[in-house]
């Protein structure tokens, strides 16, 4: 072990806290990493990405897939700029991720090639946790620390290694240094749970709500059952955020759907209408759609403290996992029916549902996209994965691809950049090749970055189980960047018609082009059917309208003072219960 270097020391850190896989892109100032990444056998394994971009998004796409901590490679400079998108992606969705950057800097100070300041660089990114390694014995105990706050933080972290410290001989046995030898890695994360004073506080302010709404956020993940028991035991309506979609079966009929700009008129009506609002795991940033001021008493529901309070007022704070306060939040709730509520929630899920229905079937030139992902819901298999980029395709997937229960579905969020899917896809896919994945995107995405990470689709699919990974392209040609959400009238800018599917065959994958209506159901069975991942091109039409809901009490929104929002709405909600009464007659 004489000629063990840091760079082995480094491997054997991430083995030690069984981190599966590395993702990066190769630089001088890393050739001593990758090179013991190479020689690990598989155990961390290296990913080569297209660009550290992408990079920087697979390490975060595998965290949110896996809940576990990625890890991403990349030299100093430019090479480093690039991986901050997907790190803020990390940062602003709550995922842990460590970077590891090399840096190669030699003579005075402000002279060096790709010099750029890295502390400052990731100052904000990485607030949490940023270092430099200055020695061997240091190196242990660093990567232990950057791990150990990226999990305990939920935050993306930041280990600096210059490239003459990664060769550096290691001695057998490294002094210790400051009372620590190493550390011991993966210890779990505690159990929280609220005080016992708040979650009376919390039973009794349920105990006096007559009309309950539920909003779960990704923060739920894990806890469908409770939020369902709590649900039916207040006789509640529930909606979700964007990132909360797949916490619960969509097909509940007390299920409104997403609440949002990209979301469904029932969500919207849901919170319109309630008088007692339950926020679970999210930190949903659509608060134009959420209850008017004044209108609801509000309970939040979150791990993490600093979030509470922090998008709508609270009232009963709740610091908590959401599975056991949700439990112990039970066990003091005597039932509470109110079916007229729920009778108006219902009803308010099947409008939604039948006009959801009615625009996917309005014809366009040549698709309509609303169509092409309710093809996919009814051929979406049980144990897939779901990778969704930003742009048009958000609003499609949120109303119209319904997420069966174990079906995991993730996207950037809270950034909201574009060029996500298909790196999270690869990810995924890594991550549980015997499994099939999907990636939804857009032509925009799939020409940022989309054609060049085919290349690495390319490059592992034979080894994978079940060789299905399945990449959706809305194809409409649409440069303006806003797809339907621009003016009326204004032209639409045309973006360069690329050969996506073309581009697939070209790879060795397979390719599937479709652009009539009545073809879109078989081009799903095809892509799903193939022996190896798939690009389906859909041409679709670019003037499909989003068709943003209207926040509920729109006409009342900033027009009325705290007092009298309480009021009118209840005024109005009576009017409402009243003809849902009629409607079950």
């Amino acid at each position: 072990m004489a000629d063990r270097t840091v760079a082995d020391l480094v491997v054997e850190r991430l083995r030690a806290w069984r981190v599966p896989r590395v993702f990066g892109y190769p630089g001088a100032a890393l050739a001593p990493l990758v090179a013991a990444l190479d020689d690990a056998g598989g155990d961390p394994a290296f990913v080569p990405a297209r660009h550290e971009e992408t990079a920087a998004y697979m390490a975060t796409g595998h965290a949110k897939f896996t809940g576990g901590i990625g890890v991403c490679l990349a030299t100093q400079g430019p090479s480093a700029v690039h991986l901050l998108n997907g790190l803020y992606d990390a940062k602003l969705d709550s995922k842990p991720v460590v970077a590891i950057i090399g840096e190669d800097v030699s003579g005075p100070l402000g002279g060096a090639h790709e010099e750029i300041g890295l502390s400052r660089l990731f100052g904000d990114v990485c607030n949490q946790f940023v270092r430099y390694g200055r020695g061997p014995d240091q190196v242990p105990t660093l990567l232990d620390q950057a791990l150990r706050t990226a999990a305990a933080t939920r935050s993306p972290t930041c280990v600096v290694l210059p490239r003459a410290l990664q060769v550096a001989a290691v001695p057998d046995l490294l002094p210790q240094v400051a009372g620590v030898l190493t550390a011991t890695p993966g210890e779990p994360l505690a159990r929280v749970l609220p005080h016992e004073a708040d979650l009376d506080a919390a039973a009794a302010l349920l105990g006096g709500g007559r009309r309950v709404a539920l909003l779960v956020g990704q923060g739920a993940h894990g806890a469908a059952g409770e939020i369902v028991a709590l649900a039916d035991r207040l006789d509640a309506g529930v909606a979700t955020s964007l990132l909360g979609k797949p916490v619960l079966d969509e097909r509940l009929p007390f299920h409104a759907g997403v609440l949002g700009e990209v979301g469904t008129t029932a969500a919207a009506q849901l919170m319109g209408g309630c008088d007692t609002l339950v926020m679970i795991g999210t930190n949903d940033p659509w608060t134009d759609w959420f209850p008017l001021p004044g209108q609801v008493r509000t309970i939040q529901i979150d791990i993490d403290g600093r979030r509470i309070g922090t998008r709508y007022p609270v009232d009963v704070p709740l610091v908590g996992d959401a599975v056991e306060t949700l439990r112990a939040l039970l066990a003091r709730l005597p039932e509470r029916p109110n079916p007229r509520w729920r009778a108006v929630v219902q009803s308010a899920v099947r409008r939604w549902r039948t006009a959801a229905t009615d625009r996917a079937a309005t014809p366009a030139e040549p698709l309509n996209p609303q169509a092409v992902l309710r093809e996919l819901s009814a051929r979406l298999p049980r144990r897939a994965s779901v990778a969704v980029d930003v742009g048009s395709v958000v609003y499609w997937y949120a109303r119209h691809l319904e997420l069966p229960p174990g079906v995991q579905a993730r996207l950037c969020g809270t950034l909201g950049s574009m060029g996500c899917a298909l790196p999270y896809a690869v990810a995924a896919k890594l991550a549980r090749p015997d499994q099939p994945v999907l990636a939804l995107l857009g032509d925009g995405a799939m020409q940022l970055n989309g054609l060049a990470e085919l290349i690495t689709v390319a490059h592992h699919w034979s080894l994978w189980p079940d060789p299905r990974l399945v990449v959706l392209v809305l194809n409409n040609r649409d440069q303006s960047g806003v797809g339907a959400g621009r003016a009326p009238g204004a032209p639409v800018g045309r973006r360069a018609d690329v050969p996506y599917a073309g581009w697939a065959r070209l790879l060795g994958l397979h390719g599937v082009r479709v652009d009539r209506p009545d073809l879109v159901g078989a081009a799903w069975d095809e892509a799903l059917a193939a022996d190896r991942p798939t690009v389906l091109e859909a041409v679709v039409d670019p003037t499909v309208p989003l068709d943003v809901p209207e926040p509920a009490l729109a006409d009342l929104r900033g027009l009325v003072a705290e007092g009298d929002a309480a009021r009118l709405v209840r005024e109005r909600v009576i009017q409402t219960e009243a003809i849902a009464a009629e409607d079950l007659v």
